[in-house]
This record gives structure tokens, sequence and C-alpha cells, in this order.
């Protein structure tokens, strides 16, 4: 029992090392290391029920670590107690963490053939465990190990091939031979496979990185991105309506890029409603500059049916995109009328009742670009992304992380969008209402960023880029047929017990 006691907390110890993998921290073989760890725990566990709980307890210790930022925004800005949020943060990571545990029960099913169990099964598991995560209720993706790869890792070369699940996959595989290694160090067959496991797998994702599957068109491009900074307690207040309509107008008019953002829900309109004379000085000002402004609004097209959308002002024609992937309990709550009256008296957020807009909308032509449009939550969901690939040149995410305040829930944020700048090839333009803005360009490198928590003009150059790279072509499609292949392998060199 003492032993068990003491493989627990080793296992919440490594879950939780592994958050320093992601940004800010960017310490990318952490993951890799506390996978190694889990492993070797892992490899001494008599029963299945063992490996679940450490694979769970691993779980908890990334999850509270990593998403327990989330309190901000359900305490601090929705009016939670404390107490309560804290309480729900422990139980949406208590189910988060099964899916690690799983993966435990399921590659226990291999301990007497080691050298499939961790090159193979594991990492397959392991990816596919991933990949479930990041559709079941809706999908929360967060803290998919292949995001601490990018972008300086050897193995970020696998993610504009395979996509995060499948640099993930190869996370797991390094990690695998490693306990390979330490485990069967009496084995020269089974180290010598484990050590050139690992070696050919990071020198495979360093070749990778040396491809440029994608290719500039045209001219460079001069854009600016408007952080605006309004507090997110000031954002829906009537009084501060003149306010932040003077802090984008500042921005707005000092800025002379051909393509200028600004991040969701900037201005205090509903578009529907938003002052006729005001709509003309946008226009007026794209005409004259020979510009194009692309604005977060909420809209209404319908009475009581509300968008969060982008909209297009300007020199090219007027064009709308509207969120599709909604955050749940966020911007709408699942089960309505059942759990709509339990949350209001938890949560105090604003418009938690939007629709969704129509999948698979175009890119907005602007500014002799296609810009492929996501808001806020969407860029976690690579799949969805490359919707607007190849004919997109310049994908444009539009994010309000103030409801996270000074947390490093938008570093995180932020990592994930250079992900998906990687997967897709193309330059990526990040504007943000308190930070992170960014520039970010096609191998996930950020080209310039504005400091948070300040109001910032973020002014620099882009190039539009066509092509298409390997996830872009089959998606997530790819790394789900290895993964079965991987899984099948193994099946064939062993007889379940």
């Amino acid at each position: 029992m003492k032993w068990s006691i003491i493989q627990g907390v080793f296992a919440l110890a490594g879950g939780w090392a592994a958050v320093t993998g992601f940004a800010p921290y960017n310490f990318w073989p952490a993951p890799i290391l506390s996978l190694t760890l889990l492993g070797l725990l892992w490899s001494h566990c008599p029963h299945p029920r063992h490996t679940f709980m450490l694979g769970w307890l691993w779980g908890m210790g990334l999850f509270c670590g990593g998403i327990g930022w989330i309190e901000v925004s359900m305490h601090d800005y929705g009016g939670m107690p404390l107490l309560t949020s804290w309480g729900a943060i422990f139980l949406f990571s208590a189910l988060l963490s099964v899916f690690p545990g799983l993966v435990g029960v399921l590659s226990h099913r291999f301990h007497d053939r080691p050298m499939s169990r961790w090159i193979l099964a594991t990492p397959a598991l392991w990816s596919l465990t991933e990949w479930s995560r990041g559709w079941f209720l809706t999908g929360f993706p967060w803290l998919s190990l292949g995001y601490a790869q990018t972008p300086t890792s050897p193995l970020a070369g696998f993610t504009p091939v395979l996509g995060v699940f499948g640099t993930s996959a190869a996370c797991a595989m390094v990690g695998g031979c490693l306990v390979l290694v330490l485990t069967s160090w009496h084995q020269k067959k089974s180290v010598l496979g484990g050590v050139l496991g690992s070696l050919m797998i990071c020198l495979l994702g360093s070749g990778l990185k040396q491809v440029h599957w994608t290719h500039p068109t045209g001219l460079p491009l001069q854009v600016n991105l408007l952080q605006g900074n309004i507090p997110q307690d000031m954002k829906f207040m009537s009084e501060s309506k003149g306010l932040i309509v003077q802090r984008y107008n500042n921005l707005l008019f000092n800025s002379t890029g051909r393509l200028i953002l600004m991040p969701e829900s900037a201005l205090p309109y509903i578009r529907e409603q938003m002052p006729e004379s005001y709509t003309e000085a946008l226009e007026a000002f794209g005409y004259e500059n020979n510009s194009d402004v692309l604005v977060g609004l909420f809209s209404e097209p319908e009475r009581g049916q509300y968008y969060n959308s982008v909209f297009s002002f300007g020199h090219s024609p007027m064009q709308a995109y509207h969120k599709v992937h909604l955050v749940p309990f966020g911007e709408f709550i699942p089960m309505g009328e059942l759990l709509a009256p339990l949350i209001h008296d938890l949560l105090t957020i604003p418009l938690d009742d939007q629709q969704r807009g129509q999948p698979h909308q175009p890119p907005l032509r602007v500014a002799g670009q296609w810009v492929g449009v996501d808001i806020c939550y969407e860029d976690a969901f690579g799949e969805e992304i490359r919707q607007s690939l190849p004919r997109a040149t310049l994908l444009a995410n539009f994010t309000n992380d103030a409801w996270f305040g000074t947390s490093i829930g938008p570093e995180q944020h932020l990592q994930m969008a250079q992900t998906r700048a990687l997967e897709a090839g193309r330059p990526l333009l990040r504007v943000t209402n308190t930070g992170v803005t960014a520039l970010i360009g096609v191998h996930g490198e950020i080209l310039a960023r504005a400091p948070r928590q300040e109001i910032f003009n973020l002014g620099g150059e882009v190039t539009g880029y066509e092509g298409t790279t390997p996830f872009v072509y089959w998606g997530n499609y790819g790394i789900l047929t290895l993964c079965g292949v991987a899984l099948v392998l193994s099946l064939r060199w062993r007889s379940f017990r």
C-alpha cells in the first residue's frame, strides 16, 4: 500500500511537471520526460486498475496545473463563488483525466511484449485518446502534448504532416523508447531498439522541419492589429461605450496597413444597431486608404438570434464570418431548458445563448488576399481550420482572452494558434483584446507580438502563402490511419491473455 501511494505521488507530480512544456515555460522535453516517468510507473503495475489510477492521477496533475486559470473567468468575471469554481475545475479535470487512464488500461494488455507496447501500442492509444478528447462533449483539446513542441522542438516537423495529434504520437514514441531502454537495460536488443528508435524519430522530425510545404504568393502586405486592452468587467457596461469607441478610433486612424484587424467583440455595438454614421466612417477610411478593416462584432440578423461575428469594412465588398464552434456554458448552454436556470444562478455571462454560423464558410476576399477567419476557441481545432484551405492565403484569429486575466491561459492559447499556422503552412494574424496579439509565421514562429495588458497597435508585414501541407490534404485521417496500423501490428505480434 505504501509503495502504491508513492507511485501515485510520482504520477501526480509528473503530470504537473508536464505543464512546463507548454507556453509560457516552453521546456518542450518536459512532456516527453513526463511520459517516460508514467511509462516506468505503468511497467511495474500488476493489474490494469492500477495503471488506470496512475494514468488518472497523471492527468489530474496535468489538467489541474495546466487549466487552473479557468477560475479567473468563472470567479473573477463570472461571479461564481471561489470554492465552487475550484470544485468545478477539479471535476472537469477529473473527467479529462479519464483519457490518460484509459491509455494505461489498454496498453497493459500488451505488457508481455514491451517493444510493441512502448513503440507502437501506447503512442497510438495516446494519440487516439487525445483526438477523442478533441470532439467528446463538443471537444476540449487543450494541453495535447503536441502543442508543447511548437515551434522549436525537432518533433514539430511532424505537425504539418500529421497535425498536433501526430506530434503527440511522436512524443509518446520517444518516451516509449526511453521506457524500453530503462526497463530492458539487460537486453541488448531492446536497448538498441529503444536508442535507435528515439534517435530516428527526432532525426526524422528535424528533417521534416526543413521541408517547405507551401510557398509565398503575391506582394508583401502591410497589416495593423489593434489591441484595445478593454478590461473584461468594462466591456459590456453601457457607460464604457464612448471610451471603447474612442480608443479603437485612435488606433484605427493611426494605422497605415492595407489590412487592419480589431479583435473579437471589439466594438460595443450589435452590427444591425451600429450607427450608420460610424459604418460610413469605417467605409470611408477604407476607401481613402485602399484598405480593409475586419472588426469583431456581435450580430442579430433576426430578433433574439445572436452571432459572434467578424465583418469587413472598406475597399472590398462587405463580407462576414459567423462563429461555428461555440464554447459550452460560455456561448451556449447544453440542454438549455434543464441547465440554464442552474448556470444562471452560478455564472453571469452575457450572450450565453448564441447561434452557430453555417459550416464551411468561405474565406474573406480582402486586401488582395483570401483570409480564413476563426474566432477565439475555434483555433483549438485544426480539423476545422483546414476547412478554409488551401484557398485561404492567410489565417486570422480574432479573440478576447481578457476572460483569463494575467494568467498563463492566453500564452497557451497563442501556442495553439502557432500550431495552426504550422499545420496549415500559412501566416496567421492573431488579434486580441488584452493579449496576446501577434504575427505568426508559416513555421509557427512569432514574427512580432504586442505586450500584454497594454493598448497597442501592432504593425508588420506578411506575405500570403499557397500550397497544401499533408495535414491540410488528409486532416486527422492521416494519424488515425497510422494509429490503426500500429494497433493491428501490435495485436499481430501478441495474443491477449
